[in-house]
């Protein structure tokens, strides 16, 4: 009998389907020859520390570090009975696919089970990256050897053993600590949610300690064949900081006057440039997320939990947990039909897709950038308009703009740059022009960002000329403040954790934090987030992320190189060693062992000061303070004077 080995009860359902296997079983579907079964999660979990020796249910200083000879695995006790049945059809199968989710995390909880439950016979693995029926027979015909993934479970595995070595001992040494100084609540402390806590401390610290600075700015109003347009001032460079603002006031009030008296300014150069935009790649996880919580105020797993849904539950798109942006070239062959299923579903999308070109091909298909997964597309399972309503429609929709600008031309416009000179002072004038709204006309103007991230010029000029003279309308002194860096949200946590690679100096750990997307996993990142609000060392306020005393306490005690995500860099490193086989799962485990033994002795004698009360319960704000941590007191609000205007 052959048994294909899915990850979830709606993934069996629909490879089943595929497969004929329409008879329902004992946690199973069955067909000529063959079963479909499915986990539900992982239906294994490493075993606590209790489960090696039972002295260690109590916590005590004395018995750290605790390192396992030989390590355990459980059945979890809520799918007991869905396990119970995946080892029976294991024990009758002759031969097995497996069929969870094609990264690394679906490699584990298959495997895990072919170990725990002693299965000795052949392995296939259907790689799969939708759950349409046609993807699905796609995968089908291309079943990998089992030995080409099993590398993903040991690197899987590797990573699975340190975070249970880090979280078990760190968070009993530290939550053992804070007891001694009064603090009554647990300090988990984690491979991934250590680092990532770090950076939102490290961020509302940066805030606390700003200290705004004035500078001024000055915007004057020209006008040209009775068109009025905004150009600014352009201070002297020996007036102005790096960023170009001008911290002379004096000078500044000089020149707004200077100009204010003058009835007209000259243009003295006049330069036009035609500048192109590519389209923006279709999304991978991180990016959905980040968008989604900016432009739809979603949080990191609520964005995961609707894209997850949309497909498993509805099949309309790839593969959601995916760090990748680019596509195969196979998949452009499949554009004629999805673009053509999208046109049918959706009528409004008539005008847009009268410039579709099929044919084009954009830089998001490149073979060489694509991974495990590749950007998440819709596929041409398209859902009824009916039955996608609210959220779940908005997110389908961002990711179906984004492909269907892969088939549109670059974005063209001329940028237009007019220098003055007014009563000796320099004001430039820019503005844009668009030529060819290409991609855009998919994209939302909203979501569309020029090179850099800024915004691009949106006034429109007049029809100008060198030489000629415009007149004055108004002269606007701004008296201004820098302004503090802006408290995270969920979206710019994501797009932090993904970036770290930033703030590290070290060039080789810089490039692996680049190689590896930074700490955490697509997959893992919304749920690293949710843990820390939910163990009360983040709160949400609005949309913004606040550490709590407790998060500032903590992330001051630990040793460095847990917080510092040039550890999981070097982590990253060794994890691809044992993939590729250079390094043994057993030495690995052996390195992170001695590692970990080393911080413990180190901090064993550390004396804790935790402020705060300890959480109430599960996602309980722990505290309550008029000014939360790293807000400036000084807002920073713009002031406008006016010295005199012109009518």
């Amino acid at each position: 009998m052959r048994l294909f080995l899915c990850e979830k009860p709606s993934q069996a359902m629909d490879i089943a389907k595929v497969l004929g296997a329409n008879r329902r079983g004992d946690g199973c579907w069955l067909g000529s020859n063959l079963s479909v079964t499915w986990c539900i999660g992982h239906l294994l979990e490493t075993a606590p520390p209790d489960a090696y020796d039972a002295r260690y249910k109590r916590w005590n200083l004395s018995d750290l570090p605790i390192v396992p000879d030989q390590w355990k695995m459980l059945v979890k006790a809520k799918t007991a009975g869905q396990f119970k049945a995946v080892k029976r059809l294991l024990g009758e199968a002759s031969e097995l696919v497996i069929a969870t989710d094609a990264d690394r995390e679906g490699e584990m909880i298959a495997r895990e089970l072919v170990e725990h439950c002693r299965y000795r016979g052949p392995i296939q693995r259907l790689w799969l990256s939708a759950l349409d029926d046609a993807s699905i027979r796609k995968a089908l015909a291309a079943l990998k050897p089992g030995a080409e993934t099993f590398s993903l479970y040991q690197a899987a595995l590797g990573r699975s053993r340190a975070d249970w070595l880090i979280g078990m001992n760190m968070s009993r040494l530290f939550t053992l600590l804070g007891r001694q100084s009064g603090y009554q609540g647990v300090l988990p402390v984690g491979r991934v949610q250590t680092p990532t806590l770090r950076l939102v401390v490290d961020r509302d610290r940066s805030i606390e300690g700003f200290v705004p600075a004035p500078y001024w700015a000055i915007e004057a109003q020209l006008s040209s064949d009775g068109q009025t347009f905004a150009a600014q001032w352009r201070a002297p460079a020996d007036a102005c900081d790096e960023q170009g603002r001008c911290l002379n006031p004096e000078l500044a009030r000089q020149a707004a006057s200077a100009m204010d008296a003058a009835a007209s300014a000259r243009l003295v150069r006049l330069r036009t440039e035609r500048l192109r935009e590519v389209a923006p790649l279709p999304f991978d996880l991180g990016t959905l997320q980040e968008v989604c919580s900016k432009k739809l105020g979603l949080g990191a797993q609520e964005t995961l939990d609707i894209a997850q849904a949309l497909y498993e539950t509805h099949k309309a798109i790839t593969y959601p947990r995916s760090d990748c942006g680019y596509l195969p070239l196979s998949q452009h062959g499949e554009a004629p039909a999805i673009l053509a299923a999208l046109g049918r579903a959706d009528p409004a999308l008539a005008d847009l897709l009268a410039h579709i070109q099929a044919q084009r091909r954009s830089r998001a298909w490149n073979d060489a950038k694509v991974g495990a997964h590749h950007g998440i597309i819709p596929t041409a399972a398209v859902p009824e308009a009916s039955r996608l309503t609210g959220k779940p429609r908005a997110v389908y929709q961002l990711i179906r703009a984004r492909y269907l600008a892969q088939f549109l031309p670059n974005h063209e416009y001329d940028r237009t740059q007019a220098d003055f000179d007014c009563a000796g002072q320099a004001l430039r004038a820019v503005g844009k022009q668009i030529v060819e709204p290409g991609w855009k006309r998919a994209l939302p103007q909203a979501l569309a960002t020029t090179k850099g991230g800024e915004a691009a010029p949106a006034q429109n000029l007049p029809p100008l000329r060198e030489g000629q003279d415009c007149a004055v309308k108004s002269v606007t002194l701004k008296d201004l403040w820098t302004q503090p860096p802006k408290p995270f949200t969920e979206g710019d946590l994501i797009k932090a954790m993904k970036n770290v690679a930033k703030l590290v100096e070290d060039p080789r750990l810089k490039q692996k934090l680049k190689d590896t997307t930074g700490i955490g996993t697509e997959a893992t990142r919304a749920g690293i987030i949710q843990g820390l609000l939910e163990r009360g060392y983040l709160i949400k306020q609005g949309k913004a992320l606040a550490a709590t005393p407790a998060a500032f306490s903590l992330i001051d005690a630990v040793p460095r190189a847990i917080a510092d995500p040039g550890t999981t860099a070097i982590w990253e490193q060794a994890l691809d060693m044992v993939q590729s086989g250079e390094m043994s799962l057993d030495a690995f485990v052996a390195k992170q062992s001695a590692w970990m033994s080393k911080q413990v002795e180190r901090c064993s004698g550390l004396r804790l000061s935790i402020s705060g009360p300890p959480p109430s319960g599960r996602g309980a704000t722990p505290w309550k303070n008029k000014r939360r941590p790293g807000k400036p007191k000084t807002t920073g609000a713009k002031r406008t004077r006016k010295p005199t205007s012109r009518s």
